[in-house]
């Protein structure tokens, strides 16, 4: 079996011949599939995990949930050696993902301000030992004791702090944690380490300027430069901050964890000794937004199928459906992408839409009415918001079907 094609090397070859695969997995089915038709290559899923593993170079990776959102997934790659607990992105998720033993190591990404789930967490010691919630004001604190009436069972918690570039006033990086400074990220401790009820457990620093920016993109070369400076002028600023931090915090406690980074940073993150975990999610799955990156090769993992149903034009072929853009900055690059048969874009008029989606290139005048496209999502994860069920694919065939959160039930 030839290996999964890299985005930086998918050539129309390569593409056409992803598009071979998926249409002998299609017709070999028993039965007729709908559409849109969601599907995992798990060849190319289980050499990026492989890889991420690599890159750690022995630091455990932590899976971020919201970049799969996918249990038999999240699974297998936590079955796999290097991979260590999952970053969940609400205490809800949590809570079900540790109710389903999918793992027993959980630590909520973003403050929560949920009281149902709160409340659930505090009635259950054994839940409340495997999450952690992440905090970034006293405000965090005071929501959980509103939801008890004693202090009976601990909560974990943990600290996020800004990891953004800062050059004089201006910030380059997410817009998270009001933290900077060891001063601000000490204070809060303390004010943890004396409130009743709590456990300081761990530390934050989400470099998303470094780990979520392409810095290799061919058709801007002069911006990936800046970009790829910034990187480096991000990294040094942090990685002497951290350690500034990790001195201070280690005077008033000993943390059991300290992530940071993400799928396109993780050599650089696990290079501060202060680092204990790497988080990684899209590199799993490899969206088109993280096509585009010096630091790995990845491989497209994650597509979906919609059905040519009509020919309005001899160059243009319409397909049913598939409008499913990205969550961000509005623009170009959270369109999905028309990625198999190759040599097929979408229209500058219509874009990408609820219903339909012409198309038009090269191929579109050699496809017919029932013939399948194969688009790429700009973002992981988000993908699997719109279907219940996953056809898992390994060579030419579908090996498995598999549920996503929505085909359990669940809108996290």
């Amino acid at each position: 079996m030839a290996p999964p094609a890299t985005a930086g090397s998918s050539s129309f070859v390569d593409r056409n011949r992803l598009w071979a695969r998926l249409g002998a997995a299609v017709a070999a089915h028993d039965e007729p599939l709908p559409t849109p038709l969601m599907v995992v290559d798990l060849d190319a899923f289980d050499a990026n995990a492989d890889d991420l593993v690599r890159r750690a170079a022995g630091t455990p990776v932590r899976v971020a949930s919201k970049s799969v959102r996918v249990p038999a997934l999240l699974r297998r790659v936590l079955a796999r050696d290097g991979f260590e607990g999952v970053l969940a992105y609400t205490l809800a998720e949590a809570l079900w993902l540790e109710e389903q033993e999918i793992t027993d190591d959980l630590l909520v990404a973003y403050p929560t301000v949920d009281r149902a789930a709160l409340e659930r967490l505090v009635a259950s010691p054994r839940a409340a030992a495997r999450i952690t919630l992440m905090i970034d004001d006293i405000a965090h604190l005071d929501v959980v004791d509103s939801v008890r009436a004693s202090h009976a069972v601990p909560v974990r918690v943990a600290i996020d702090i800004d990891a953004g570039l800062r050059m004089g006033h201006q910030h380059v990086g997410p817009k998270r944690s009001p933290l900077f400074d060891a001063a601000s990220v000490t204070r809060l401790a303390r004010t943890v380490m004396d409130r009743p009820g709590f456990r300081l457990v761990g530390a934050m620093t989400y470099e998303g300027q470094v780990a979520g920016v392409p810095d290799d993109v061919p058709t801007a070369r002069a911006r990936s430069m800046v970009v790829r400076r910034l990187k480096s002028m991000s990294l040094t600023q942090l990685t002497v901050r951290r350690r500034e931090i990790a001195d201070a915090l280690r005077q008033i406690v000993d943390l059991e964890l300290w992530n940071a980074g993400g799928s396109g940073s993780v050599e650089a993150t696990v290079a501060d000794p202060v680092v204990t975990e790497v988080a990684a999610g899209s590199g799993l799955l490899v969206p088109t937004l993280f096509d585009h990156y010096q630091s790995f090769e990845a491989r497209p993992a994650a597509f979906y199928g919609v059905p040519v149903v009509r020919r309005p034009s001899p160059d243009i072929a319409t397909v049913h459906g598939g409008g499913f853009v990205a969550s961000g900055a509005a623009g170009a690059d959270r369109l999905p992408t028309p990625w198999a048969p190759a040599g097929l874009r979408l229209t500058g008029l219509e874009g990408a839409g609820e219903v339909q989606t012409p198309l038009t290139g090269n191929a579109a005048g050699l496809l017919a009415i029932g013939d399948l496209v194969w688009f790429r999502h700009a973002k992981s994860g988000e993908l699997f918001e719109h279907t219940t069920t996953v056809q898992l694919l390994s060579g030419e065939a579908f090996v498995d079907e598999v549920r996503s959160y929505r085909g359990h039930g669940l809108a996290f």
